[in-house]
């Protein structure tokens, strides 16, 4: 009797008009393997096996490098033509015509809003961008020099227990009213956590102002009665705001729905989103730019550095990217913003340093060859410095955009017919049938040396 495997894989074959022969060299039999979408599902390979009684056959893919965990039409990317589309629409088009808000909403639902449900979405999230004042009093027990992006991940999370309504995650009302109260508060915990970092009073929304006004009155307004952001300022932070709010699968969207999958309330699995930006190796490389920079010192040392580069002695930072292998879009758009921002700005000499780098760069072809083209945050992180928003900062920035992706793609895993829990499986490569040694027997040295075994022997 075939096993509920291969029903599944029988019944999709018979629906597909593509499929994959694999031959089991160590039996000699062949399965027919039914290709949707140009992949395999994982579970077909478990119908090949040496014995009945086996587990059967799993894909090991260490980071996921070239596993599909779901279907999604958020957000569409081809790294080698260097396009990025949001529900079908090309980034440079939304940067050029859209706010930062209305693309949320294109994320969230799927389609552009009309201009009532633009206008009640934009007056949802601006009036709940005050937090409870309870989360002033959370925030005091950090220390004056706590990481910005630790009191955020902490302070997000603890809007789950501000709000325990959002448990219901199959409710739509509380699906929506997370949404709003994410977007509109995020912004308010990033500039708390700054002021707080600064020893300076926090500063309340000022619900007169854009998004992207207000998030940089909450950074900077001092005595002033009524704070006004530069024009040229505001768009370019909205315009970043576009190019950071969702980037298909990457580790912190991948941490949202591995938690969500687990049906918590959304402001845990955004938690978790948060968290997994935390990192240097995702959410850091914009402050890795700068601090390249500043290494170079002058125009007059590029040259130098660039030679080191391809020595291995030093690395080209904010060049290249994993999914892109061409100019990232982004950087496109960015960089067309930022003489603007550092005309309403003080000179910065890094500015120099950094357009004279790309030309040299991209006139090389030891780096073109290598398809090394400048990502998002080559400029990114100069914007922010011109901005004098000091690097700890960055990453806490890029995570108030990142909110609206992170969302869209937690309601989409949430409604998926696909959807489980998830639990990759894992190759065991340990030790088996041990016997265990009473505490008196046990040979060893008397002290701990090193770390412990990241891989048993």
């Amino acid at each position: 009797m075939p096993n509920e495997t291969e029903v599944v894989a029988e019944e999709t074959v018979a629906n597909s008009e593509e499929t994959l022969t694999v031959t089991d060299n160590r039996t000699g039999k062949s399965y027919e393997l039914p290709i949707v979408d140009d992949t395999i599902r994982a579970m077909d390979l478990r119908q090949i096996k040496v014995r009945e009684e086996d587990f059967g056959m799993m894909a090991f893919d260490p980071a996921f490098t070239n596993t599909a965990a779901c279907r999604s039409s958020i957000t569409y990317i081809d790294g080698e033509a260097g396009i990025l589309e949001h529900r079908g629409i090309p980034i440079e088009q939304l940067c050029e015509h859209s706010t930062f808000l209305e693309v949320a909403y294109l994320l969230v639902y799927g389609e552009l809003p009309t201009r009532p449900q633009l206008e009640d979405w934009t007056f949802d999230i601006t009036t709940h961008t005050f937090v409870h004042e309870d989360i002033k009093q959370f925030l005091k027990g950090f220390r004056y020099d706590a990481h910005p992006m630790g009191m955020l991940l902490a302070t997000v999370g603890a809007l789950s227990t501000f709000y325990p309504g959002s448990k219901n995650t199959g409710d739509q009302i509380e699906r929506y009213l997370a949404t709003i109260r994410l977007l509109a508060k995020v912004p308010t915990l990033a500039a708390f956590s700054y002021r707080h970092n600064m020893g300076l009073p926090y500063v309340y929304p000022d619900n007169d102002l854009s998004y992207s006004e207000n998030f940089l009155s909450m950074l900077f307004k001092m005595t002033e009665v009524k704070y006004e952001p530069d024009p040229r300022l505001a768009r370019a932070l909205d315009v970043l705001f576009i190019l950071h709010a969702d980037h298909e699968q990457n580790c912190s969207t991948s941490a949202v729905r591995d938690v969500g999958s687990s049906d918590v309330d959304p402001y845990s699995a955004v938690a978790a989103g948060v968290a997994a930006l935390y990192g240097p190796l995702h959410g850091g490389a914009n402050e890795a730019v700068l601090k390249m920079l500043r290494r170079i010192g002058s125009v007059e040392e590029i040259p130098a550095f660039l030679e080191s580069v391809k020595n291995r002695e030093e690395k080209l930072m904010g060049f290249g990217h994993r999914v892109y292998k061409n100019y990232d879009p982004r950087a496109k758009i960015i960089k067309s913003h930022a003489d603007g921002v550092f005309e309403a700005t003080e000179y910065n000499p890094l500015v120099e340093i950094a357009t004279e780098l790309e030309k040299r760069a991209l006139d090389d072809e030891f780096f073109t060859s290598r398809k090394l083209y400048p990502n998002v945050d080559f400029y990114s992180g100069i914007i922010y410095e011109a901005l004098k928003i000091p690097p700890e900062m960055f990453t806490v920035i890029f995570a108030i955009p990142r909110t609206a992706g992170w969302l869209a793609q937690w309601m989409e895993m949430s409604d998926d017919p696909d959807k489980k829990i998830s639990r990759p499986r894992q190759i065991y490569c340990g030790r088996r049938n041990e016997d265990y040694v009473p505490l008196g027997e046990r040979e060893g040295p008397d002290t701990i040396e090193g770390p412990p075994a990241t891989r048993p022997s």
